[in-house]
């Protein structure tokens, strides 16, 4: 056997092993429902495949979970296999008090636990249309407080626009957590200070139960002095926030939301689908800390 053949054999029984063991992981249930924005200004550092892919996790296992997509992408939606045409019933007519929650949420086809609140194009319009509305900033907090308070999920993940606008405000206003994916390069930094200032003012002004419950790195290549460095600066500076597994630069979870999936169903022993899997495991170890 040469010794990349050998290479890519010890590999794949790695990671074959990785798979068995995270396979054994007990996820629990936690006392309550855990509300967590999952926000960053910044475009394109694994936000929304984030929220889909630890959502198909925890549902994976036995958790009973919501996303609401509240970014007008839809993105979440279209991987997650929820219908977010013109006409849908979505995260837009909620916050306008035309539908309940519980009126829009569609059923995951991969994971029955996992339900979704899609994102339509006419979410876009929020930003202009809803400055005047009565307590607009707690819009999605009403309408979230009756639906959990009826159907108890164990989690709910909000996925914020690439912005610090309304709608990331009432994804804040509702939440008690926010995660924060952070793509591993330099310029992230700065954009993570300054998300966290944002976010210490909405705690401050409206919610001051908010706090920055986890960061996770994405996109991350250990292989690189870049990734190395990054990655090091970052678990200096917020210590604890960090969670220890990174989600490593893989294919198929670019691939995976063409196919209207998440990479948990799309490639269940990839990498990064283990990967998501332990992050979310991670995640859950924390609700008993």
């Amino acid at each position: 056997m040469s010794p990349r053949t050998k290479s890519f054999a010890d590999k794949l029984t790695a990671r074959n092993e990785k798979a068995r063991q995270l396979k054994k992981l007990k996820f629990k249930k936690p006392q309550g429902t855990r509300i967590i924005a999952v926000a960053n200004q910044k475009g394109g550092v694994g936000k929304t495949t984030s929220v889909v892919n630890l959502a198909a996790a925890l549902a994976d296992n036995g958790l009973e979970v919501l996303v609401i997509d509240s970014d007008p992408q839809g993105n979440a939606s279209t991987a997650l296999g929820a219908p977010h045409g013109i006409g849908t019933a979505d995260t837009y007519t909620v916050l306008l008090g035309e539908t309940s929650i519980e009126d829009a949420v569609v059923t995951n086809p991969e994971f029955p636990s996992l339900k979704v609140v899609p994102a339509t194009i006419d979410l876009a319009g929020a930003e202009m249309e809803l400055p005047d509305a009565e307590r607009r900033e707690y819009l999605l907090r009403d309408a979230l407080e009756e639906y959990v308070e009826k159907h108890h999920p164990h989690y709910v993940f909000i996925d914020c626009p690439p912005s610090l606008g309304l709608l990331t405000l009432n994804a804040c206003v509702a939440a008690e957590e926010v995660l924060i994916p952070m793509q591993a390069e330099y310029y992230a930094l700065e954009g993570l200070s300054q998300l966290q200032r944002s976010i210490n003012g909405i705690s401050e002004a409206f919610n001051e139960k908010l706090h920055i419950s986890a960061i996770l790195m994405t996109m991350l290549d250990r292989r690189t002095r870049l990734g190395k460095d990054v990655e090091r600066e970052v678990r200096e500076h917020f210590s604890d926030q960090v969670l220890q597994t990174a989600i490593p630069r893989n294919i198929t979870v670019s691939e995976a939301p063409s196919y209207s999936q998440t990479v948990i169903s799309y490639d269940r022993k990839g990498l990064g689908a283990l990967a998501y899997k332990e992050a979310a495991y991670e995640l859950n170890k924390r609700s008993f800390e």
